[in-house]
């Protein structure tokens, strides 16, 4: 079958009535979450994961896909309006957004914000579909030690590209790789670090751990800010970009999307690199740089198309290999192993339903955005108005019910309450918790590769060097930890997560 027989098969599945309503859902959800801050889609994905068991695969993940890529849409919402960005990757798009705001000029932000998301977007799932095929095809010969190698030089982009210091993210993966050591070991049989509780003799639950951390942890942290929101525009008006907006906004839309779709493929910062460095690099090549920080449309168009293309490429190594190029694909992957499907390059060949389906339903979710975001913005800007401490009980009610169905067990609870004060604590010494949740997803999947790897070489450990493929990827892998190294990177890396 063809390219566009693909796409239409995958026009097909989209198209059906429950995978519409629950895309419309998913979207609608995305966007509530980005308006609302500190409630991320990582966060939200995570408690409703366990109520996609009752879901079709491909269903349960085109609603996760669309909160998401919701959540892009919405965070600009409280970034513009507020100075509240609802989402890391919104960041920059309130030093702008939010002068354009006091200015009067609320509207055409948010036009703006909107229009070249959904440029991005549709671009993006144009390039998907074009992509993602070959690069499953190409995976398909690989061999445990090339997923070992490919996964190892994963883990080690996701240190370099991670907000923060290198050293807390080195650790936050190194505490990941030994959570997911905790249970029993297929091949022997003996549990590890179970410390005789039988409720571990399986296993930590993946739900569990992200719920906590995304979850708990995040609702904690961000009670603290309840006092610092200050909602001062209650209506918006002229909810259009002049010609003026238009014409200034092409070439910072295009420039966007384009450093977005290369950096939303790299394991790490995705979305959020994608935007920081966008709006850094408009700042050096527009002929408008003396008003940036003042209320530039520039500032506005940039980021926002950038971080809606970072979020959606994340998806091919997600599709095509099987790796997560941040948290929310790791959960999308603990969602696709909940229903039964082995993430990585046979889902496009075994189940072309789900794989076909999900992609084009990346282009419906983002015109539904696009109808959600302008003609709605009076419902979120009431939303934003919302004390948060009305709902963090609901929320955290809602966590418990959803992690003790999943086994009926108290244990579960607990342990779930115990990562959410460990998340707490983590944000408190600006310890990111993604990598951990990376970190824990790759473990076990590296661990069982490198088996593999090894049983088929007779114990030769070095197979990961005399096969091309996966000795490449160890020498870049390598290549990473020797820039870290270097004082002048830790500046440029420093300078690109500046917010100015």
């Amino acid at each position: 079958m063809d390219l566009s027989g693909h796409l239409l098969l995958g026009l097909q599945t989209s198209m059906s009535p429950i995978n519409l309503l629950y895309a419309l859902m998913g979207c609608f959800l995305g966007t509530a979450i980005g308006v609302l801050p500190g409630l991320g889609p990582a966060a939200t994905i995570a408690m409703l994961l366990p109520a996609t068991f009752a879901m079709p695969p491909v269903t349960a993940l085109i609603m996760l896909a669309g909160i998401f890529y919701g959540a892009q849409y919405g965070g600009s919402t409280t970034a513009i309006l507020v100075n509240l960005p609802g989402e890391t990757s919104s960041v920059v798009t309130a030093l702008d957004g939010y002068q354009m705001a006091r200015q009067g000029k609320a509207g055409r932000a948010l036009a703006v914000a909107a229009l070249s998301s959904f440029f991005a977007g549709t671009v993006c799932t144009l390039l998907i579909a074009l992509f993602a095929p070959p690069l499953a095809e190409i995976a398909l010969k690989f061999g445990p030690a090339e997923y070992f190698s490919l996964m190892a030089l994963g883990l080690i982009a996701s240190i370099v590209l991670a907000h923060g210091s290198i050293l807390h993210a080195l650790g936050m993966i190194i505490l990941g790789l030994l959570l997911g050591l905790v249970g029993t070991d297929v091949n022997s049989g003996i549990q590890r670090y179970t410390f005789d509780l039988p409720e571990l003799s399986d296993g930590i639950g993946f739900v569990i751990v992200a719920m906590g951390m995304f979850g708990i942890g995040e609702i904690v942290a961000n009670l603290q800010h309840e006092s610092t929101r200050d909602v001062s525009i209650k209506e918006v008006k002229g909810l259009w970009p002049t010609k003026e907006d238009f014409l200034r906004s092409i070439a910072p839309t295009l420039r966007g999307t384009a450093l977005g779709s290369i950096l939303g493929i790299l394991p790490g910062g995705g979305a959020a690199l994608a935007s920081f460095g966008a709006y850094a690099l408009e700042k050096k090549v527009s002929k408008n740089r003396h008003e940036f920080g003042k209320g530039a449309v520039e500032g506005v168009a940039a980021p926002e198309a950038a971080n809606n293309a970072g979020a959606q490429m994340s998806f091919i190594p997600m599709l095509t290999l099987g790796i997560p190029a941040n948290p929310v694909m790791a959960l999308m992957i603990g969602a696709m192993i909940i229903q039964g499907v082995q993430p990585g390059p046979s889902v496009m060949t075994e189940q072309p339903e789900l794989f076909w389906g999900l992609i084009v339903s990346m282009w419906v979710g983002n015109l539904m955005l696009l109808v959600l975001n302008l003609p709605l913005i009076g419902m979120w800007v009431k939303m934003i108005t919302i004390p948060y401490r009305y709902l963090f009980p609901m929320i955290i009610v809602f966590c418990a019910i959803g992690v003790f169905s999943l086994n009926n067990a108290h244990f579960d609870v607990y342990l779930m309450a115990l990562f959410g004060v460990v998340g707490y604590v983590f944000k408190k010494l600006d310890c990111e918790p993604a990598p951990l949740l990376l970190g824990f997803i790759l473990g076990p999947m590296m661990e069982e590769f490198l088996r593999r790897a090894l049983l088929l070489s007779k114990g030769d450990p070095l197979v990961l060097l005399t096969r091309p493929i996966s000795a490449a990827m160890l020498a870049l892998a390598v290549l990473l930890l020797g820039l870290v190294l270097f004082p002048a990177f830790l500046g440029t890396r420093e300078e690109a997560f500046q917010e100015e």
